[in-house]
């Protein structure tokens, strides 16, 4: 988990790299984000469909409904958080969309009957007030300015990839998961090849070429890691570590990007993690009484 926290931390570096070079790497064009998506879609299509291949397994899966609401979810919170990356500190964007594990509870419940604790709408509000707080809060430096409309972009790219992830579990019996993530750059690929050709593209050159291969090869092994890690070890021992992702945003922006954040902005990133930790221990603690 450690490795995949590390992983996606770098290619949120890279993306807000590509998405406004113009701060520090001026020899660097700037990207449009479903552009950044496309090139990571084209690369996992291309590795999940080898695997898919020399495993022998239907490339189209088994329960396709929900395979294809994956696709189509996955890539909308994907698309919104790149746009989220671009214009919001990175430190708030990544801090956001750690909102997702809430949001993917709330859904459980409709979805998959799942059972949710009185106590855990308390830490559900603590992490919301945190959204609140950081979307009335300033930086102290002109180049991290919080817009509240991007903020709740990132609210929202949290919800659909809540959607995602029940989708996901949907699956855990009828798929194969590479299957399950290659529908996210089989339904990404063309749409946002058709977005590219209505909105228009830039031309990578040079070291881009090389910074977008490097996006979606970091991705397939901070999402191969992780899904390991959930494999060999309870969800809610390892999941904390998955939020050390905060810290590394937060050195990013200070160091790379020079996004001072207002202790007002940090004090809503603290309410957010509070809120969805709480909730991780509070499941540890419920599987824990239901094994004794």
């Amino acid at each position: 988990m450690l490795i995949s926290s590390i992983s996606f931390a770098f290619v949120n570096l890279l993306v807000k790299v590509l998405t406004n070079s113009s701060r520090v790497f001026e020899f660097i064009q700037d990207y449009p984000p479903y552009e950044i998506v496309f090139f990571r879609s084209v690369i996992s299509l291309v590795i999940c469909f080898y695997i898919i291949k020399q495993k022998g397994i239907p490339f189209f899966g088994n329960n396709k409904k929900w395979l294809l609401i994956r696709g189509v979810f996955g890539a909308t919170a994907l698309t919104l958080f790149f746009y989220t990356i671009k214009n919001l500190p990175i430190a708030v964007a990544t801090t956001v969309q750690y909102l997702s594990p809430i949001f993917t509870v709330l859904f459980a419940i409709y979805l998959l009957n799942q059972k949710v604790k009185p106590i855990q709408w308390l830490f559900f509000i603590i992490s919301l007030i945190g959204v609140g707080v950081i979307g009335f809060g300033k930086s102290s430096s002109v180049t991290a300015e919080i817009n509240p409309l991007w903020v709740m972009m990132g609210v929202i790219s949290a919800v659909f990839s809540g959607v995602a992830y029940n989708a996901i579990m949907k699956c855990k019996t009828t798929d194969d998961p590479i299957t399950v993530v290659m529908y996210f750059p089989l339904v990404a690929t063309p749409v946002m090849i058709v977005i590219m050709i209505l909105k228009g593209a830039v031309m990578p050159v040079g070291v881009e070429w090389l910074i977008l291969l490097v996006i979606g090869i970091f991705t397939q092994i901070a999402q191969i890691f992780m899904t390991k890690s959930f494999h060999e070890e309870e969800a809610s021992k390892i999941t904390p570590f998955k939020y050390l992702g905060a810290i590394y945003a937060v050195c990013i922006g200070v160091f790379i990007f020079d996004e001072n954040l207002s202790l007002i902005v940090y004090a809503g990133i603290s309410l957010i993690l509070t809120g969805v930790l709480l909730n991780t221990f509070l499941k540890q603690i419920i599987q824990k009484i239901k094994r004794n």
